[in-house]
């Protein structure tokens, strides 16, 4: 058997904000790939807009140091729930992992999935116990429940034998002891790197590469990124892509590009072991194997877990259609939401039995929610409606996803919190203090219960709590949720709300809009605290007389409006309405506009308006 010892290919797992991409980023500036006085951002990795507005990783990436001359190829990867199909197609390109345990939090739910992905396939771990400098730091207990995990995870014995580090990402110190005294840098990870995770293996026989990532750029076009298995590959070379039907098409390559820090680097031959990128392989999907044709034998293609909600996308309805889009046809929506399905192995879509509208399916409203933001802002205008929980029938029984749901929050906030959950159908499984006034809840809870929770949580904790959740199964279907939703404010004109208008408004709720907006009849322009919804006029001005009143002039002053993100109004609608999504506006909407005919049926459905989530 033979390896590259001049190779290492490592994994950075970790649940979400325990620090891996900071990580990655002391890696990156103590290996001297950045010019002495270059500026580098935090983050570096996040190059995505999203990923620095939210503060998180979306897409898996690669990057590569140099140190003792050996290259090491980094894979930083997604630590959201939501996004764990980005660590499903890319950890198989390595052979070790760096799992990343936050000293205060612990083991999270996502630690565990990510950790039984490395291990399902056969990674070796070093364990990096992150964030030792933080005050309320709980290093031995972390160590404790983390040996915990391994024991509850492993397949086999060898993966016990695992190293555990102590870090300060922020600090770029990693040390052998919970003291970072005794270190200044990050070189002791590097060592461990070389020393436990093992040499990539190499194969005997003729070139096969399996593609894991797709970029794309304008010149070169399409950019295939995998792992070698076996052979080697060079510029102008001809190969073979095999894809998920079986069907095989023949290709030369035009560049083979391997990775150094931040950039590509082109290299006149690159062979197994190492991460390359391709181009000239112009109609390539990732799962897809790359292989000489004089043998073509494709890999075992990656399996992805399958999405738990979904929701509808449809051209834009609404009396404002093509105002502010730039692409707004159903042809254009169609051709966006496929391309999506190069990239984003989590989704899918399927065609409904209206032409302009699209079912569409993911891991959970971030994942949606993150793909809507995109289009938004690359001027699509669509509209969208509430997402609900897949269910699937199993052996004659309707099932339904249910997922594992851990809070941590002041204590103040957990009769508010246990009682809103306790009508969405969910059972505790936990419960324990968690430092000063701090408590960590874990409760069982159907998907169904978990839409609509996230933006109520962050209300009821004041933006003091954090939930994360975990994928467990599916389970027989229990019963619905009845929204306890209020009803809202309908405008019953078209035209341009006025502070008059607005003011008769705020007698009846809170609105969502303010003075010289822009409204249509069925837009949904505020909250009332009644069951029913109410319709209002907001483009209605006071009637002009000719008796002046001594307060005339007083001006009327309104209470500010509740302006709502995308996750929110996602969060917020009923079943029978549609967020609008333009380049310029997010709006709420009536799925039927018209007041009469919405009247209409409610009528004749015998009020099932009332039920509804």
């Amino acid at each position: 058997m033979k390896y590259r010892d001049d190779i290492r290919n490592v994994a950075i797992i970790a649940h979400v904000d325990h620090g891996k991409t900071t990580m990655v980023d002391a890696l990156l500036k103590q290996s001297h790939i950045f010019r002495a006085n270059q500026a580098v951002v935090e983050c570096v990795m996040d190059s995505n807009p999203q990923e620095r507005e939210r503060g998180i990783t979306i897409m898996a990436k690669n990057t590569a140091v140099t140190y003792k001359g050996v290259k090491i190829n980094i894979i930083d990867t997604p630590g959201h729930a939501d996004f764990s199909g980005e660590v499903e197609r890319v950890i198989h390109m390595a052979d070790g992992c760096l799992l990343m345990i936050d000293a205060v939090e612990g083991p999270m739910p996502q630690t565990k999935y990510v950790l039984k992905q490395a291990l399902k396939h056969g990674l070796h771990p070093i364990v990096v116990i992150n964030k030792i400098d933080r005050e309320n730091a709980r290093i031995q207990e972390v160590l404790q429940l983390t040996q915990d995990l391994f024991l509850e995870l492993v397949t086999t014995a060898e993966q016990l034998d695992f190293p555990v580090l102590y870090a300060s990402g922020r600090q770029g110190i990693v040390a052998a002891e919970p003291d970072l005294s005794k270190s200044t840098d990050v070189s002791l990870l590097f060592d461990a790197i070389l020393e436990k995770i093992p040499p990539p293996h190499i194969e005997e026989g003729h070139f096969q590469m399996m593609v894991s990532n797709l970029d794309y750029d304008s010149h070169k076009g399409k950019i295939a990124i995998g792992r070698i298995f076996r052979g080697k590959i060079v510029p102008r070379e001809r190969v073979m892509c095999i894809y998920a039907d079986g069907v095989q098409k023949s290709y030369e390559v035009a560049e083979v590009l391997t990775y150094m820090g931040l950039s590509r680097v082109n290299v006149d031959c690159s062979s197994a072991g190492d991460i390359v990128a391709v181009t000239g392989v112009s109609d390539v999907n990732i799962g897809d194997t790359l292989t000489a044709p004089e043998s073509p034998d494709a890999i075992k293609r990656i399996e992805i877990g399958e999405p738990t909600v979904e929701m509808t996308f449809s051209v834009n309805t609404s009396p404002f259609a093509g105002r502010e889009g730039k692409y707004s046809t159903t042809r254009q929506l169609r051709e966006r939401l496929y391309r999506e399905l190069e990239t984003n192995l989590s989704l899918r879509i399927s065609d409904t039995d209206s032409p302009d509208t699209f079912l569409v399916k993911g891991r959970g409203e971030l994942h949606l929610s993150v793909l809507i933001e995109a289009m938004r802002r690359e001027g699509y205008e669509f509209q969208v409606s509430k997402p609900e929980a897949i269910t699937k029938m199993i052996d004659g029984k309707l099932m339904e996803p249910v997922e594992l749901l851990c809070i941590d929050m002041p204590s103040e906030y957990m009769g508010a919190v246990t009682e809103m959950l306790g009508k969405r159908q969910a059972e505790m499984r936990d419960m324990r203090s968690d430092g000063e006034s701090g408590v960590h809840l874990e409760f069982r809870i159907p998907t169904k219960g978990l839409i609509g929770f996230r933006s109520s949580f962050i209300t009821a904790t004041r933006g003091e709590g954090v939930m994360n959740t975990l994928f467990l199964g599916y389970e027989p279907w229990k019963r619905d949720i009845v929204s306890a939703r209020s009803g809202v404010l309908v405008a019953s004109e078209t035209g341009e709300a006025v502070t008059y208008g607005l003011n008769n408004a705020q007698g009846r709720g809170m609105t969502f809009i303010e003075p010289g907006t822009q409204v249509y009849e069925g837009m949904i322009i505020g909250t009332n605290p009644r069951t029913r919804d109410i319709a209002v006029n907001v483009c209605k001005e006071k009637k002009k007389t000719n008796i002046r009143s001594s307060t005339s002039d007083i001006a009327i002053k309104l209470t500010p409006p509740i302006i709502m993100s995308l996750e929110q109004s996602i969060d917020f609608i009923n079943r029978d309405e549609l967020v609008e999504v333009t380049p310029e506006n997010i709006r709420l909407r009536k799925k039927i506009l018209s007041e009469t005919m919405r009247l209409r049926g409610y009528h004749t459905a015998g009020h099932e308006d009332d039920d509804e989530e």
